[in-house]
């Protein structure tokens, strides 16, 4: 490519789809920066023969550049990853190279062939850890050139969930629709719609001992329509959690510690930092604390949003409990 900027091989390496596609679509537009009319090949496995992989890899006659993005290149047949292999060895001076490989075992020798050939790596892993899944909400916003809160972060996950693209897409529109700094107000403001995610918001805000932020996030829950039940039963559910990171049984492999708190396993870590300075007796308060709110709002009581407020006052309360 002579002047080009870009690598005349990249290997686009994970299981991530939408940072394979980011990834992916970043090499086309630096190509592009340097020829607005560079001729774009994406091709699956399925469309690749050795006849079309010898057109689209051919030096040009008439000097036009061209970018081949391979998809799913573990999944090339023998003969098909060997004609690749064989092209790696030396590759055209007009064509630039994309081959994108999931990363595990399979077709692992051509992925190796492309590194060896000095093919620029971009590794586009799962977000699989929860410090992770926030890193990426954080750098949403970054790239466009706004901040998030770190309580905000935590509570577009819990409302959305962990898959990245309805990630990307929420915080694409609280950039569209806020100014500023994003905190978590104007998160629940736009994310409504996952009641019982809220619920978890309140629980998690109160076991950690942060007041004035549970009681925001409660009071929103249920001017949200949040069934005052579901928020007791995230209040339960993050004090059982507790408990069990608390006091582990001794020889408990985490898989079953998990599962005896009921949470995944990723969340273990986060359990572990929320039982720093729980006692067993702030545990037990807690739990009592969590049987009379249940009594109260299914009809001892006359107001179940105040006894969820009185809750979580006493939840937050009882950590430090001596």
């Amino acid at each position: 490519m002579g002047s080009t900027s870009v690598s005349p091989i990249t290997a686009v390496v994970g299981d991530e789809e939408l940072l394979v596609d980011r990834a992916v679509a970043e090499v086309v537009a630096a190509a592009r920066a340097d020829d607005p009319d560079v001729d774009v090949h994406d091709l699956v496995p399925g469309q690749v023969t050795a006849g079309k992989l010898v057109e689209v890899t051919s030096p040009s006659l008439f000097g036009e550049r061209r970018v081949v993005v391979l998809r799913s290149a573990q999944d090339l047949t023998k003969d098909l990853a060997a004609e690749v292999t064989g092209y790696l060895k030396a590759p055209a001076d007009d064509v630039i190279m994309v081959l994108v490989h999931a990363g595990g075992a399979k077709g692992k020798a051509l992925l190796e062939t492309a590194v060896k050939a000095g093919a620029q790596r971009i590794n586009c892993p799962k977000p699989t850890k929860a410090n992770e899944r926030l890193q990426f909400v954080k750098g949403e916003f970054s790239r466009a050139g706004r901040q998030i809160t770190a309580d905000a972060a935590q509570a577009l996950l819990d409302a959305v969930g962990n898959d990245l693209r309805e990630l990307a897409a929420a915080c694409t529109q609280l950039v569209a629709d806020t100014e500023g700094r994003v905190d978590a107000a104007a998160v629940a403001r736009y994310h409504s719609g996952k009641a019982e995610a809220s619920g978890f918001t309140v629980a998690d805000r109160a076991v950690e001992g942060r007041l004035p932020e549970a009681l925001e996030q409660l009071r929103w829950s249920l001017a949200v329509g949040t069934a005052p039940v579901l928020i007791n039963s995230a209040l339960a559910g993050a004090v059982r959690g507790l408990a069990v990171a608390a006091q582990p049984p001794r020889g408990m492999s985490e898989a079953e510690l998990a599962k005896r708190a009921k949470v995944p396993p990723w969340k273990l870590k986060t359990l572990r930092q929320q039982a720093r300075g729980w006692s067993p007796q702030g545990v037990a308060r807690a739990m009592e604390v969590i049987a009379e709110t249940d009594a109260l709002i299914k009809g001892a009581g006359r107001d179940p949003a105040y006894a969820l407020e009185r809750a979580v006052i006493e939840i937050a309360s009882a950590r430090g409990r001596r």
